[in-house]
């Protein structure tokens, strides 16, 4: 599940930054990744939409966020517990 996680979070993101998947690896930070905050934002909407979930994000303050956005393995790790929870 996890790979599965990790793969849609990285065409999620890529999609945002204009990027190629297979640019983007699992440790990549996403401010190296070229995302504005408007993409971040969308990036957390497609991530809500493609895994049914709510994620708590205020976009107001990204800088604080409950859902750490710092790199893709951070994010991955967020969906998972946010499904986990959902499935409790």
């Amino acid at each position: 599940m996890r790979l599965q996680i990790e793969q849609a979070v990285i065409e999620i993101l890529a999609a945002q930054a204009l990027l190629s998947p297979d640019d983007i690896a699992a440790d990549s930070r996403l401010e190296d990744l070229g995302l504005d905050s408007l993409g971040k934002v969308e990036a957390i909407f497609a991530l809500e939409e493609r895994f049914d979930i709510s994620i708590p994000f205020n976009a107001n303050v990204p800088e604080a966020p409950d859902f750490d956005t710092s790199s893709v393995q951070s994010i991955v790790a967020a969906v998972e517990s946010l499904i986990a929870q959902q499935a409790a």
